[in-house]
């Protein structure tokens, strides 16, 4: 059984993790504002397919850790070490990517400005 005190401390956590307000989150994970609201306030147990949904969008939450505060949130990912193993060298004349070379590379930053990486 759910502790709902519980449940619903760890789902502010993740919320102020992400920097969420209570619509923000419940339009990212894809359910109703009331929804999240009666949830928080206690007044509505959490359904399994909100469970779902919160841990399907949010992918370094962890479903025994919402449901039971098992684990760790943010989940420790290898994610890092994924992409350093799998990275090409993006500008070699011998690795095109789906045929296509990359000529230019730019990333966007929050606040408006840009770097561009180009050959």
């Amino acid at each position: 059984m759910i502790n709902n005190v519980d449940f619903t401390n760890r789902l502010k956590e993740v919320m102020e993790y992400y920097q969420f307000s209570a619509s923000t989150f419940a339009d990212t994970v894809g359910v109703q504002r009331s929804s999240i609201s009666h949830i928080l306030s206690g007044r509505n147990k959490p359904s399994l397919d909100f469970v779902l949904k919160v841990t399907t969008a949010l992918q370094e939450v962890d479903i025994q850790w919402l449901l039971k505060g098992a684990g760790v949130f943010p989940k420790k990912s290898n994610s890092k070490e994924k992409v350093a193993s799998t990275t090409l060298p993006l500008f070699n004349s011998e690795a095109p990517v789906h045929g296509k070379r990359i000529q230019r590379i730019v990333v966007f930053y929050e606040d408006g400005t840009f770097e561009e990486y180009q050959k």
